[in-house]
């Protein structure tokens, strides 16, 4: 087993759980596209002492004695991210990226003001509009959507329109299921015209951006960028917020994380994200990332072939959006859990103008970051979306499932997760 993180506990419970985690992990396929394995160092950077640490404020100015290192491990994890990312400055505390993009809002924002987001059924977040979250409490939120669910399309002469209307103070492009590119300099104009401040939610592809395999919104002119450390960039759980070089945008963000809305910054969770930015860093992971959007392609290919509808068409990014209710009769929730059963697990998930209800949807959404971490390349990822597709057209027959997960075991054991990456 590539992870071996438990050697001995006193708690055989837990010990007991965790190793079922790490057998489950080897033994399956994470094609879950916001889920991903870490190094090894990654891992014991999260589990090291500075989870002791208490270390509220900044470097250099914390309302705490003995902080030498926990300086220098924030202040290493800043210059990496800024290196990576090509900005004047970053602030590195966020526990998760829902928080990263409420300190924005709170940050910039009085409350009433207007906010203009992609909408949750064409593939945007929760925190950007959806009625029953915190910020949705707060301020007004208002949505663009896709001009054409078939090829991904946004409708920027409606997003142009919308925020003429309502004059937004911020203007997020990001996503949580969209497979297409956006047009982030559409979205300058767009906020130049209004005087509204453009923030870039890469949550799901800042390793791909990182990389060089997608273009960088900082390029084209964007203010903000707001990101998980976790999914395509291959760290631990945690986020980030990264401000092109406005330094009064960056210290209103950084007096909104702390004292706002976070008490002491979790050090070990710091340390980790240290590691996994300047393994990013690397000719290895760049490699990584491209490899990534080939998978996907090749995945992409395979669904085309058994004439089974993407939204947006297919991807250009590392994750698709499949209508498998529409395309084979199967719901999202029957999909997940029968192809759970042959050891692939995905996630069930809403598309645009579904019919079914958000607990047992229309699709399913799923990607490559994981698998290629394990060193699948087109070929093996092409014979995975075919044993979805056989398993997904025979989801009542016992026999094709014994022998799908037969073969899934047999990749698995083949593509170990790696324990270094660089």
């Amino acid at each position: 087993m590539a992870y071996d993180t438990i050697k001995y506990m006193r708690d055989k419970l837990v010990e007991k759980l965790i190793k079922g985690e790490e057998k489950r992990q080897a033994e399956g396929l994470e094609l879950i596209p916001s889920e991903n394995y870490v190094s090894e160092d990654v891992l014991k950077a999260n589990g090291s002492v500075f989870t002791n640490k208490y270390s509220e404020g900044y470097p250099g100015r914390r309302y705490y004695g003995g902080q030498d290192f926990t300086d220098a491990i924030e202040r290493l994890a800043i210059e990496r991210v800024c290196k990576l990312f090509n900005c004047k400055f970053a602030n590195v505390q966020p526990h998760s990226g829902a928080p990263a993009n409420l300190a924005v809002y709170a940050a910039l924002l009085e409350p009433g003001d207007t906010v203009l987001g992609m909408d949750l059924s064409h593939g945007g977040h929760l925190t950007h509009g959806h009625p029953m979250t915190l910020p949705a409490k707060i301020y007004k939120f208002v949505a663009y959507k896709m001009k054409n669910t078939e090829t991904g399309e946004i409708d920027y002469e409606e997003m142009r329109r919308v925020a003429i209307a309502n004059k937004p103070k911020i203007i997020i492009a990001g996503f949580s299921a969209y497979s297409r590119q956006l047009d982030y300099k559409k979205f300058v104009e767009i906020a130049h015209e209004v005087g509204a401040i453009t923030m870039a939610d890469m949550a799901h592809i800042a390793g791909l951006i990182a990389a060089g395999a997608l273009r960088n919104p900082f390029d084209d002119g964007f203010d903000i960028i707001t990101s998980t450390t976790h999914k395509t960039l291959r760290g631990p759980r945690g986020g980030i917020i990264l401000t092109r070089e406005n330094e009064e945008i960056a210290k209103k963000i950084d007096k909104s994380i702390f004292p706002g809305i976070q008490g002491g910054p979790h050090m070990h969770t710091i340390a980790a994200k240290a590691v996994a930015f300047g393994e990013a860093m690397t000719p290895k992971f760049k490699k990584y990332a491209k490899q990534i959007l080939r998978n996907a392609k090749a995945m992409e290919k395979v669904f085309h072939k058994n004439n089974i509808r993407m939204i947006g068409g297919g991807t250009d990014n590392h994750l698709i959006l499949a209508d498998v209710f529409g395309s084979l009769g199967v719901t999202g929730k029957e999909a997940q859990t029968v192809l759970d059963e042959v050891g692939i697990t995905l996630n069930m998930n809403s598309i645009a103008g579904d019919i079914r209800k958000p607990l047992d949807p229309s699709g399913i959404r799923f990607g490559t970051p994981a698998i290629t971490t394990r060193g699948f390349k087109e070929k093996e990822c092409a014979y995975v979306a075919e044993l979805m597709v056989r398993v997904l057209k025979n989801k009542d027959n016992k026999k094709i499932k014994e022998s799908v997960h037969k073969e899934i075991k047999k990749l698995a054991k083949k593509f170990p997760i790696p324990k270094k990456f660089v």
